[in-house]
């Protein structure tokens, strides 16, 4: 599955994990993306969401899974 947001764009970025010893190594810092079944345009497919963006209502969820 994508870690890439269908309606915002938000993808992994990269980072850095520092210890308390200045230590650091390389990481990524991914999104919370989940597979939702929307609604649009009267049909229902299925999409690639972060939780900001459903928690924001900038997609309305199928009637099925309300």
């Amino acid at each position: 599955m994508s870690k890439v947001c269908d309606i915002c764009g938000k993808h992994a970025v990269a980072g850095r994990s520092i210890s308390h010893s200045h230590r650091t190594v390389n990481r990524k810092f991914k999104p919370n993306i989940q597979r939702v079944t929307v609604f649009e345009d009267g049909k229902t497919p299925k999409k690639n969401v972060c939780t900001r963006c459903l928690k924001s209502g900038k997609v309305a969820r199928s009637a099925e899974q309300a």
